[in-house]
């Protein structure tokens, strides 16, 4: 039997954000094994937890989607790095360092608990870039179920990568980006063209951005709170001129159409005009722990 815990990350209200399960003392497992396992979690994402192969770092992680394994998430990230830093709860101000080693690469963290809150950053393992491939708009907007994409400053879908790959299609207002869901046989269709099994919507809005992300191909009809999407829609900004240099914060709320509310901290950092890195910053709560067979 292995530990297990749940936690709710990018949110600090249990039974709201993005469901994370965090199995511990994972280092004996095959991946089929842990596949297994993500399966019967049945949750967006599943984190195992191993001894790190450099003694210097916190630990080394695996990350499964219910269907296959992906180099690096989010909020995995976040949910992982809280639960091992063990800061959740009451308790005098404090940071702590952490280092994941994460399948794209080496994942730093900060933990830090102030006025007893307690919030996570990492800084993305790869500096995302634009990836080949097209997406038409009609197919989109006939994909979604919408009447047309495109938004004032954010006139079409684009591809790109950083570790996992998206399409971002901005929709014109709150009301498509609630019918938004996918449609078939188009949704296939779009998937196919891009390259990708997943598309993140999005809508400006006042202070930030409000986006819902679905990946049915992926086992996730719709992800509360998606922190891979978060970090990579940096280049999308920078390649918008959206951002200058230096850090410039970025709000992004995700989950509310799904009664899951998820609150997401971007914070992009450009020098001489080119993207340097991405930071995504995010509150974890313990919700459940137990144990499971080994399959």
């Amino acid at each position: 039997m292995l530990t297990f815990e749940t936690w709710d990350v990018f949110t600090e209200t249990r039974f709201s954000g993005n469901p994370l399960a965090i199995v511990h003392g994972a280092g004996d497992l095959s991946a089929a094994q842990m596949l297994t396992l993500a399966r019967e979690f049945n949750l967006s994402e599943t984190i195992f937890v191993m001894p790190p192969r450099d003694p210097a770092h916190t630990a080394r992680v695996r990350i499964f989607f219910p269907t296959a394994e992906i180099p690096f998430a989010g909020h995995p990230t976040i949910g992982c790095a809280i639960c091992l830093s063990g800061l959740a709860g009451d308790g005098p101000d404090t940071l702590q360092p952490l280092v994941l080693e994460e399948e794209a690469g080496l994942v730093p963290v900060t933990v830090t608990r102030q006025a007893g809150r307690v919030r996570a950053e990492f800084t993305a393992p790869v500096t995302p870039f634009a990836k080949p491939g097209q997406a038409d708009p009609a197919l989109c907007a006939k994909a979604l179920g919408v009447a047309a994409v495109g938004a004032a400053g954010y006139p079409a879908p684009s591809l790109w990568q950083g570790g996992p790959g998206f399409l971002y299609v901005p929709l014109p207002d709150l009301d498509a980006l609630a019918t938004a869901r996918p449609q078939e046989p188009a949704w296939s269709h779009l998937m196919a063209e891009a390259g990708v099994d997943s598309a993140w919507c999005y809508v400006p809005v006042e202070g930030g951005y409000r986006a819902r992300m679905f990946s049915p191909t992926a086992g996730i009809p719709e992800d509360p709170a998606t922190g891979s999407a978060s970090a990579i829609f940096a280049a999308e900004l920078v390649a918008r001129g959206l951002v200058g240099d230096g850090e410039t914060p970025v709000a992004i709320t995700q989950g509310v159409e799904m009664g899951r509310p998820s609150t997401i901290g971007l914070t992009v950092v450009v020098k001489d005009g080119a993207l340097a890195s991405v930071r995504v910053a995010g509150s974890a709560v313990p919700v459940s722990r137990g144990q499971i067979a080994v399959p």
